[in-house]
């Protein structure tokens, strides 16, 4: 039968016929990108649900904070494009931008950068329990566990519905995961804890933490200072990728921000989400390590040779050149040459790209090199082991897996996340004692 609520006077934007039946699907506008269209009363009314296996055309929510366009390579924070970003502001300005929604006053980001220096040193009660993983245990396990361990010490920030907690327990998140992953580093190598100073910069104090001792003076190259912080930049934020869904869906049973970070964490630890930085680096030294021409491998990973595969090349969402990584690979020039370092990987890196760029196999596949192809040759130099490299995503992906759950709790449609399934199983099966069996 015909919907008799739905007239050419009234008709819906879209209307999806299922049999006899019509259902009308309102239409969600979109800024700018893809308009979405509302299928939350298909169930209700036609008993039927979508199926979409990874959720690569559903969308979970309307959101101001980020803006990707992947056939165009575009990514945008609030509206500010990446590339104005990552050469003007500091990490702490696009934090500030992401969560509150506007670049900062010169007044309120310092109130902002004051509260979080403020905030830097843990607890000792807390340091003791942080420092009581196996120093060689996985840095995303532990990282993870501190997260939501923080709860225990705060408790007054609990509640995602009052702002004012709310507000603290972020900036105590911004404050202490920096010392928390420095002191992952520091027992990792057997070296002594040395605690923050809320007199220097976030992102120098950080490497300060991570690679200085308590007992002598560590002088750190500006740009070298820059070139991380531009690193967390560019991985702020990224729209409703797997990590960012998960402290959105954590978060929508009004779990603490604490959890549901910390769940982000744990997704984020997955090698096919945060571990791409490291698959490049071990790429890299496979094709040094067997002296092969670069253009020989090349040629497996087209013949499909079992073991062979291009890491960094291609996105998810990108279907073009990912606007971070022009950005990334003149920072690894940079970097290396004021490390005074002829980095042989970055130079196997460079002919790779030059190579798969001008290959006609690479092009009509549309990969391209992404964020990640040259990161961890940056972190590499720096001195960041690899265990690093996917603790250092998650100091990026902080402020935007915080804003993003801001958002959720502030948006009057947010649901408890419920997804729906296609049931493949037996239909009904009588039980069978065990001694019949």
């Amino acid at each position: 039968m015909t919907n008799p609520q739905i007239t050419e006077a009234t008709r819906p934007d879209a209307v999806l016929r299922i049999d006899d039946q019509e259902i009308a699907l309102p239409r969600a506008q979109a800024s700018v990108g893809s308009d979405g269209f509302g299928v939350s009363r298909l169930l209700a009314d036609g008993g039927i649900v979508t199926l979409d296996p990874g959720f690569t055309n559903t969308a979970s929510c309307k959101s101001s904070i980020t803006y990707i366009d992947g056939d165009a390579g575009i990514l945008r924070y609030r509206g500010y494009p990446i590339e104005q970003l990552a050469k003007n502001a500091s990490f702490l300005e696009v934090a500030y931008l992401l969560i509150y929604g506007e670049l900062p006053s010169a007044s309120d980001f310092a109130e902002f950068e004051h509260d979080i220096n403020a905030q830097r040193l843990l607890h000792e009660n807390f340091l003791s329990f942080f420092t009581s993983f196996p120093h060689a245990g996985h840095p995303m396990a532990i990282l993870q566990a501190g997260v939501a361990g923080m709860a225990t010490y705060y408790e007054g920030t609990l509640d995602p519905r009052d702002p004012e907690q709310l507000n603290k327990a972020l900036i105590l998140l911004l404050a202490k995961m920096p010392t928390m992953i420095a002191y992952i580093a520091k027992r990792a190598a057997g070296l002594p804890l040395t605690y923050p100073d809320a007199q220097t910069g976030y992102t120098e104090d950080f490497l300060r933490m991570t690679f200085g001792m308590p007992y002598q003076a560590y002088d750190i190259d500006p740009a070298l200072i820059r070139a991380l912080d531009m690193l967390l930049i560019l991985h702020a934020d990224h729209e409703q990728n797997c990590s960012t869904s998960t402290v959105r869906l954590v978060g929508s049973s009004q779990a603490n921000l604490y959890a549901s970070v910390a769940s982000g964490v744990g997704a984020l630890a997955g090698p096919l989400h945060g571990g791409a930085n490291e698959a490049v680096l071990r790429m890299l030294h496979q094709i040094r390590d067997t002296g092969e021409p670069v253009q020989a491998y090349v040629d497996k990973v087209k013949a499909k040779v079992e073991g062979i595969r291009l890491m960094g090349f291609g996105h998810r969402v990108y279907k073009n050149y990912d606007p971070r990584a022009a950005i990334v690979k003149e920072t690894a020039h940079d970097v290396l040459s004021r490390l005074g370092k002829r980095d042989e990987l970055l130079d196997i890196a460079m002919e790779l790209e030059e190579i798969a760029l001008s290959d006609d196999y690479f092009k009509e596949r549309k990969l391209y090199p992404n964020v990640d192809f040259y990161t961890g040759l940056i972190y590499s130099a720096m001195g960041f082991s690899t265990k690093l490299f996917t603790p250092l995503f998650a100091l990026g992906r902080l402020p935007g897996w915080i804003a993003q759950y801001v958002e959720m709790t502030q948006d009057p449609a947010t649901k408890i996340g419920r997804p729906r399934q296609v049931y493949v199983g037996e239909v009904e099966r009588d039980y069978v004692r065990m001694a019949q069996r």
